[in-house]
């Protein structure tokens, strides 16, 4: 029996894919403490990407380590509607395919496709995360609108109407006029657009004069309600309580006075007031109770309110207001002025402030309880400074708008009666019935149903009720999830079991849109919040700081690193990048495949695909001697500790310290610490240090007793570094235990190691550094003078304590073998030869002779050679670099280069002026 010469990821993934779905592996084992996790639903606008990788690896990281350590793991996958973002993408694709448009087709027809391409994609997303190599449990998958959560969002609705907490009321919304409905705050992003201040005549409706107002956005003059001046300019006050006349509609509106609004140092010191278009100008008008009219149609377009300029639209409309200003004699100035606009994060437009009828939710009560969950310490948000931006969006206590003008997602469970319908026509026709609630409006009754998908518009007996348009913001039913997925409002025994939720792994976008209104449902229908912690990851960007996406070109789908570098690759560079410090950049590069097609990937893959290689080809190297020992075995060889060499102590002792760390990060959410961890353990410790050590060993032909001992620790580390790797590379982990213990359980079922403190030695692990430091020193002086690997060196070392020459005596055999040196010495304060390099070592420095492999003469002339060539190099650029024409008009890009280079020079200046005094 051999291993592959080559470590082939797809053939392995494809294995053990099929192993764990035919061993179900992945559902909770109904023993141990319970851990469950919720996966943050994905969109099913499209693909999945690196974002979405890191965000599943780390929460695959964290199952897979529980279930190791005997908890009973349940991870809940499922995907979500995204009811403005699935909607936009199906609407465009109409349009192009067919130049139609919604009303074209009616909503049924609409939300027919939507479904379709939800189909699609949920399927290909599935199929992403299941390479991936995701460990939920694929028999529980949920989407936001099938009919178990469907249920859970109609008896949310239900609870809070009937508890007042849900009410319909015209006020100021974010508008998509592209999309037509009303958005959130945070779906919002903010762009620098050059525009201007337009200073206009605001005229007395005497005629006795005017006074002098400045906006950015004169297309709205026509909806001012009052124009605003400070109670304590003297400018003004004279007519404060004065009556004005809007431009174009002769509509009178008074002067007020208002503190709050009006900065009288900032321009005219006047601000005209449209509360039906503005949010500042909304608050002043339900201060001073001003009308509020709007001039706008849902599309953006200006409506009979706008009097001439009704139809007009977006720049057109303002181009048409600024010239009828100038033709009335009433426009003063015009001036550039640079402002944060507003955009639609799905429809890419300009958001619009607008008066419209929507349906809120009460934040006040609901808000504070979701507040006292983090304060109190219930909720522990990693790292701590994002609990900051939860409770600073709580504070502000601002109801919820939960309508949304769409079709696709769910649709408010309200049904209204006709006039003529009466509660005893209510009561008739739902005798009985718990889940029908009537609420008596001012323009009839309405109907809230907890239970039905759908009432009939004749289950009133002689009416007609009809049910409401708009649908339920998408958070709305997103809220619900950790006790939707679960089966609430049914008390199933999976959310007896497995509610709370264990830790929620999210990011920081979604923090106030999910994970506060996630708290404040849990709280609200289960008396508890939905999970004790909270961990924000970093967000991944591409190499110029930019947000990863497909229409910009720079978005990386998943599966095609896994086919270029190996799944286990992708999960390992993913948790060595997540930091507590945002964000990540990963440097996108474009390339040709053989099919011709381009996919975009990173060359940052390639130290986890060398990891992989690494680790399979000391397995490779290892795997006949193992043989030739009988530790190709589920049971372990047995190690005698008594003729353990100190090399045997060091790994024994560096193997249980890193099960140590490797918990305690796991623990802290420490991710990147947990990969470099493993990374050194296994490449510097295992494969570069104590395989090196024990080469001599390893390759005797004959099995001696040393040998065998060798195998038997090697075979139990080896099997250490499989259960440690194995949360963060699952495949690779599995196959090597398969081949190296053949019998054994599978990995991902296997116990969590526990570390033994009997054999962590932290002197012998001291020792060790300290030699590996004088090793790493020696290998540097060749590098330095170019001594080639193959020539012997002598080193002598001196150190300032006993202790520490008593140290270095411990490990001199190891430091002569890998340093490669003819000879070997320490003492304290010993005098350095004559003709020496010198590096500083922990403890003390090291000389290195090199009489007799360089000729003192010639190596100086060498390096004085090549300093003054770097300086004169270095010279040419600070000349460039003083030359102010050059500075100031190259390009940035050539500027900065030129720099890099004088540093690279002074560098080598530096290096080779120490090089020279070392040998003087």
């Amino acid at each position: 029996m051999e291993m592959e010469t080559r470590y082939n990821p797809k053939i392995v993934e494809d294995r053990w894919h099929d192993q764990w779905n035919k061993n179900n592996d992945f559902a909770p084992s109904g023993k141990g403490e319970p851990f469950s996790v919720v996966i943050p639903p994905p969109n099913v606008t499209g693909a999945l990407h690196l974002g979405h990788a890191l965000n599943d690896t780390l929460q695959d990281i964290l199952v897979r380590y529980r279930r190791k350590t005997g908890r009973d793991t349940l991870w809940i996958p499922g995907t979500d509607h995204a009811g403005i973002a699935t909607q936009a993408v199906v609407e465009k694709r109409l349009f192009q395919d067919e130049h139609k448009t919604r009303h074209d087709i009616g909503r049924d027809a609409l939300v027919e496709r939507i479904w379709k391409w939800k189909d699609e994609y949920e399927a290909r997303i599935t199929k992403q995360l299941k390479s991936l190599g995701v460990s939920c449990d694929w028999s529980r998958q949920r989407f936001t609108l099938d009919p178990v959560c469907a249920k859970a969002v109609r008896h949310a609705f239900f609870n809070l109407f009937k508890k007042g907490l849900i009410y319909r009321g015209k006020r100021l919304v974010n508008w998509d006029t592209k999309l037509q409905t009303a958005v959130a705050d945070d779906e919002i992003y903010y762009e620098t657009v050059k525009g201007h201040f337009w200073t206009f005549k605001y005229p007395l409706a005497d005629g006795s004069g005017f006074i002098p107002v400045s906006t950015t956005r004169p297309e709205t003059i026509m909806g001012d309600t009052a124009l605003a001046v400070h109670p304590n300019d003297e400018r003004y006050k004279q007519f404060i309580g004065k009556m004005l006349k809007v431009p174009f509609v002769n509509r009178e509106i008074p002067v007020i006075a208002d503190a709050i609004l009006v900065d009288m140092e900032f321009g005219t010191g006047s601000v005209k007031v449209t509360p039906a278009h503005d949010p500042n100008d909304y608050a002043t008008g339900l201060r001073h109770k001003l009308p509020m009219i709007n001039i706008m149609n849902d599309d953006g377009s200006l409506n009979e309110n706008a009097g001439p300029f009704q139809g007009m639209k977006g720049q057109a409309a303002r181009d048409a207001v600024v010239k009828g200003l100038e033709d009335l004699g009433l426009l003063i100035k015009v001036e550039d002025h640079e402002m944060q606009v507003g955009h639609s994060d799905r429809s890419k437009t300009v958001i619009e402030p607008y008066l419209s009828d929507q349906w809120f939710v009460k934040m006040d009560v609901l808000a504070d309880n979701a507040m006292k969950a983090v304060t109190s310490g219930e909720i522990k948000i990693i790292p701590e400074r994002y609990a900051n931006k939860y409770l600073d969006w709580l504070k502000e206590k601002r109801d919820w708008c939960i309508s949304r003008q769409l079709w696709w997602g769910h649709r408010i469970p309200i049904w209204h009666a006709d006039e003529t319908t009466t509660e005893e026509d209510l009561n008739k026709a739902f005798a009985g019935r718990n889940d029908i609630y009537y609420y008596k409006a001012q323009n009839g009754i309405w109907l809230i149903c907890s239970e039905e998908e759908n009432l009939k518009e004749d289950a009133v007996a002689g009416h007609k009720i009809v049910q409401e348009e708009d649908v339920l913001d998408t958070w709305f039913s997103s809220g619900l999830w950790p006790h939707s997925t679960m089966g609430w409002p049914e008390q199933t025994d999976t959310l007896k079991k497995y509610y709370p939720t264990s830790v929620l792994v999210t990011s920081r976008d979604i923090i106030t849109l999910w994970v506060a209104r996630m708290v404040l449902f849990s709280q609200e229908n289960m008396g508890t919040v939905p999970f004790h912690t909270v961990y924000i990851h970093p967000k991944i960007l591409d190499g110029n700081g930019m947000t990863m996406s497909k229409s910009k070109g720079n978005g990386v789908d998943p599966m095609d690193i896994e086919k270029k570098y190996g799944t286990d690759a992708l999960r390992f560079v993913m948790a060595s990048l997540c930091t507590d410090n945002q964000d990540v950049r990963l440097p996108v590069k474009k390339e040709k495949q053989e099919d011709g097609s381009v996919i975009n990937t990173s060359e940052k893959f390639e130290i986890g695909r060398n990891f992989s290689n690494k680790l399979w080809n000391a397995c490779r190297f290892l795997f006949p001697h193992l043989e030739q020992a009988g530790a190709l075995s589920k049971d372990m060889l047995p190690m005698d500790s008594s003729i353990f060499a100190l090399e045997d102590r060091w790994i024994l002792s560096r193997l249980n310290s890193t099960i140590q760390d490797a918990t305690k990060m796991l623990e802290e959410f420490h991710f990147a610490e947990l990969a470099g961890f493993l990374y050194r353990f296994v490449w510097d410790d295992v494969c570069s240090s104590y395989l090196e050590i024990k080469k001599a060993v390893i390759n005797s032909e004959t099995l001696t007793a040393e040998k065998k001992n060798a195998m038997a620790i090697l075979s139990h580390v080896l099997r250490g570094v499989i259960d440690l790797l194995h949360p963060v590379m699952p495949f690779i982990t599995e196959e090597l235990n398969a081949t190296l213990f053949p019998g054994s359980e599978r990995v991902i079922n296997s116990a969590w190691p526990k570390a033994d403190a009997s054999l962590i030695d932290a002197k012998i692990e001291a020792a060790f550094n300290q030699a590996f430091a004088v090793v790493e020193s020696v290998r540097g002086v060749r590098g330095r003078y170019n001594v080639s690997p193959a020539t012997k060196l002598k080193a002598v070392v001196s150190v300032d304590t006993a202790e520490t020459e008593a140290s270095v005596k411990d490990c001199q055999a190891i430091i002569t073998e890998l340093g490669g040196l003819e000879s070997f010495s320490v003492a304290v304060k010993a005098a350095k030869p004559k003709f020496s390099a010198s590096s500083v070592v922990p403890g003390g420095e090291l000389y290195i002779p090199l009489e007799g492999i360089l000729d003192p003469a010639a190596e100086i002339a060498r390096l004085e050679k090549e300093i003054e060539k770097a300086k004169a190099f270095a010279a040419s650029i600070e000349k460039k670099l003083s030359n102010e024409k050059f500075v100031n008009g190259a390009p940035e890009a050539v500027v900065n280069a030129e720099r890099t280079k004088l540093a690279t020079q002074q560098d080598i200046i530096a290096k080779n002026e120490a090089a020279l005094k070392e040998l003087r």
